[in-house]
């Protein structure tokens, strides 16, 4: 997983209400077999039109927009089926972090796995951020090992739950943070082993 420390890049912001994991990620696009393909999957009946045209009023469309690395969502984004690959998509596409009131909570929970950040701000703060996108304040930062998000000459604190927080910075999914503990489990199992000698197999070298 890719580490999350300090990001720059542009917002797309997509202020629609419960955008769900079936717009994120079409049902179309859950048929293969790995996770490869799903930046192409993202948002694709939006991007795209019924005879595969991009769409040019959609905000991912835009010549300005084609390397957001980062969204201003309206609230509860991702709502709907527990759905991995709206995450998967999204990190594909190259989006790291979305900015928002409020998210599904199944969403939420695959982003937190696979490293995709969620910026839940207060009402007032997502005000004042998309009034400076408004103004033409189109990129930002986000420094996560401050917890905060610098644009123009503004910053806007946030805060992280401590675990997620750990795992991005550090690049660890579930496996990897488990594998951190590597020692202290095989220490575990060998002296489990080693008082309960009958639970390895006599033909075992």
């Amino acid at each position: 997983m890719e580490r999350f420390l300090r990001l720059s890049g542009r917002i797309a912001a997509m202020p629609a209400a419960n955008i769900d994991t079936d717009v994120i990620m079409p049902k179309a696009f859950l048929k293969g077999i790995d996770r490869s393909g799903l930046a192409d999957g993202l948002f694709h009946d939006l991007r795209f039109d019924a005879d595969g045209d991009r769409r040019p009023d959609f905000i991912l469309n835009r010549a300005d927009m084609t390397d957001a690395r980062f969204v201003l969502a309206g609230p509860n984004f991702g709502c709907g089926s527990s759905r991995e690959h709206a995450v998967w998509g999204m990190l594909q596409y190259g989006i790291r972090a979305i900015i928002g009131s409020s998210f599904g909570a199944i969403f939420a929970d695959n982003a937190a796995n696979n490293g995709l950040l969620l910026l839940a701000l207060s009402p007032a703060n997502l005000a004042m951020l998309a009034g400076l996108l408004d103004d033409g304040a189109g990129e930002l930062t986000i420094d996560l090992e401050q917890e905060r998000i610098e644009i123009a000459d503004r910053i806007i604190a946030f805060e992280v739950d401590p675990a997620v927080r750990r795992a991005l910075m550090l690049g660890l999914d579930r496996i990897g943070e488990t594998l951190t503990h590597a020692a202290s489990i095989r220490a575990f199992e060998d002296a489990y082993l080693a008082s309960n000698p009958w639970l390895v197999s006599p033909s075992a070298p």
